[in-house]
């Protein structure tokens, strides 16, 4: 009985090492390939991949010689087993991810159940009521069909053709993108994709609200060696980055310096000094300080932008257009 166990232990940790081996070879392996890698013969990998089968794991087959083994396109992705501190990370991402959405996505949804069904009533309890506001929210297929492309491009390395409409015009331009990566913008609910574009022939960012059609190519790409998209974004403030980092200095009033302010790193590169009467400045370097206007407008009087020369301006004027639409003297 115990030679029994551990041979069915053995086979059904071999199989999940199949299974995240297909994932991870979205172009596929032969069956000597997955021998190799899993230390079996290649008749034991034929048996494996028909236990696959019965399992309901969608393994395809291609019709070359030797044929080669991969999962059903965007279908399935390995079980993963989570402790309960793991479990509860996860929890608190999908209510940022809640938060972040503003239309309601079925994928988005679902994943959301999947975490509820696992985890301990209280919590997951929780996350169901978040499923259920989620669905009383607008659908919009268009863009979960663009972003589901764009997200099997990325996965799969194949080039995505897509339909772009930028912020400042109402023409429409037609890019070859190879998708590097995919990133949530921490304000404003937007979903970014940064990769390299035909157009330009240079890696742009494109807000994927804008995309109005995604194409899957069959066409594939390769990431060039060296890049890092974490690495490219640690100078942005959220999803702009540049090839220089600007110095943006504020400074904070008593009255919010001292817990809403220092209590929270918000920059990788933050530098926050205490100043005499309690408040404080902090200076960040950025990819691109126009990224902060947003964040910075919600201090409101209680902040004041010492530099870069421009961005006080700016704020200026806009704290001067604020006072006269309600009517103030900004003599």
């Amino acid at each position: 009985m115990a030679d029994h166990d551990a041979r069915a232990l053995t086979k059904a940790q071999r199989l999940s090492r199949i299974s995240h081996l297909l994932y991870r070879h979205p172009r596929g392996l032969c069956s000597a390939e997955m021998a190799r890698l899993c230390g079996v013969s290649t008749r034991t990998i034929q048996r494996d991949l028909l236990a696959l089968h019965d399992l309901q794991i969608p393994v395809t087959q291609d019709e070359g010689m030797p044929p080669r083994y991969a999962l059903a396109e965007g279908y399935f992705v390995p079980a993963v087993h989570l402790s309960l501190h793991e479990a509860l990370a996860l929890y608190l991402a999908a209510r940022l991810l809640a938060r972040h959405a503003d239309r309601y996505d079925p994928h988005m949804a679902g994943a959301l159940a999947k975490l509820a069904a696992v985890l301990p009533e209280p919590v997951g309890g929780h996350i169901q009521a978040t499923v259920q506001a989620m669905a009383g929210r607008p659908a919009d297929e268009g863009q979960v069909r663009v972003l589901g492309r764009l997200a099997l491009g990325w996965a799969n390395r194949r080039r995505v053709r897509i339909r772009y409409r930028s912020a400042h015009s109402e023409n429409v331009h037609e890019y070859v993108l190879c998708p590097y990566a995919i990133e949530p913008a921490a304000s404003g609910g937007a979903t970014y994709v940064i990769g390299h574009a035909s157009w330009f022939d240079a890696v742009r960012t494109f807000k994927v609200e804008r995309i109005l059609e995604a194409e899957l190519l069959e066409e594939g790409f390769d990431v060039p060696d060296g890049f890092d998209a974490p690495g490219l974004l640690a100078g942005a403030w959220g999803v702009w980055w540049g090839e220089e980092a600007h110095e943006v200095a504020l400074r904070f009033s008593a009255g919010v310096a001292s817990r809403r302010v220092q209590e929270t790193i918000w920059h990788g590169s933050q530098e926050l000094v205490e100043l005499p009467g309690g408040g404080c400045e902090l200076r960040v370097r950025v990819g691109e300080p126009l990224e902060m206007v947003s964040w910075i407008r919600g201090w409101g009087p209680q902040v004041e932008v010492l530099a870069p020369a421009w961005l006080r301006e700016q704020m200026a004027r806009e704290a001067g257009e604020v006072a006269r639409m309600y009517g103030g003297d900004t003599r």
